[in-house]
């Protein structure tokens, strides 16, 4: 009986003692400041506005906005997307009560406190991780005929971003469309299906109920999105489509299947600037991180804030 307890005691600890050595193998990284400046961001479950120095806040949407597992190079690249597009934001809202809001609204941050409950015994290895990528390009934004750019992202490409033109309505030199070719390789959210009850696809579309669907597609972009189109006689813009049916994408194709509507999307988000899962397929290829943001914005350089 004695050695049974005792076995069961080391069952017990034995586990205990090898997650306090691990950790012990890892010290938290500090951030390597050179300037201070700091970000007002909205939470939006309290509603309160924090001030927050920037780089702690470009740490916390690493980790809201890209996969832990993902390559460095891929990471410091999102980093300093991240980075212009919160700077571009401070610009913007100077003279608002904050800059950014930390949902997909702007983007999505993760404090500290969550992500050591989120994490656990693997904070320590995933902060530093964070906070690596975030020091290898300390104050690094993209710059464009001397401004901040807008360095708009998304998940999944279809193949090819899109031009800013052809969703946002705006035409930006630095926002047009690029090949991706590595997504495909890498996310699976390249290719999605959604099957949506034929009552509720027409009530979204705020359509009349009709057994039978009609899709004429009028218009496509050069990447294969589509940017106008007709469902049983109506005309819709592909991003209307996009978002009252909530799909992944706006290179999309509907068919019928008795009281359903089969929706296959290729890609995932609006398709503008950066695709992430195309900056870890490049990682995985090889390319660093300054040679991942030049391909995704055109033209553009990289600046370091002046102290």
């Amino acid at each position: 009986m004695k050695k049974i307890i005792i076995f069961i005691l080391l069952l017990i600890f034995i586990p205990f003692f090898i997650v306090i050595i691990y950790n012990k193998n890892y010290k938290e990284i500090s951030l390597n400041y050179i300037n201070t400046r700091y970000i007002r961001v909205k939470r939006m479950a309290s509603g309160n506005i924090e001030t927050i120095p920037l780089e702690e806040y470009i740490v916390g949407v690493l980790a809201g906005e890209m996969p832990i597992s993902f390559d460095l190079e891929a990471l410091k690249a999102q980093a300093v997307a991240s980075r212009s597009y919160a700077l571009k934001r401070m610009e913007y809202n100077k003279n608002n009560d904050y800059d950014v809001i930390d949902s997909i609204m702007n983007q999505v941050y993760l404090d500290n406190d969550y992500l050591k409950n989120a994490w656990n015994n693997n904070y320590i290895k995933n902060i530093n991780k964070l906070r690596q990528a975030v020091n290898a390009t300390i104050d690094e934004y993209l710059e464009y005929d001397g401004k901040i750019v807008d360095a708009m992202f998304f998940s999944t490409s279809n193949g090819y971003t899109e031009d800013s033109t052809n969703i946002f309505n705006f035409n930006c030199e630095y926002l047009k469309s690029v090949e991706s070719p590595w997504d495909e390789t890498v996310s699976s959210a390249f290719i999605t299906k959604k099957s949506i009850p034929l009552t509720e696809f027409y009530q979204k579309l705020a359509l009349p109920y009709n057994k039978n669907l009609n899709i004429e597609i009028i218009k496509r972009s050069t990447t294969g999105r589509i940017l106008l189109l007709k469902i049983n006689n109506k005309e819709f813009k592909g991003t209307d489509v996009y978002n009252k049916l909530s799909i992944r994408s706006t290179d999309f194709n509907i068919q019928l299947e008795g009281n359903y509507v089969m929706v296959t999307t290729k890609g995932y988000g609006h398709g503008v600037g950066m695709s992430q899962y195309g900056a870890l397929g490049m990682a995985k290829k090889g390319y660093t991180y300054d040679e991942i943001l030049k391909h995704y914005y055109s033209n553009v350089n990289i600046t370091k804030l002046k102290i």
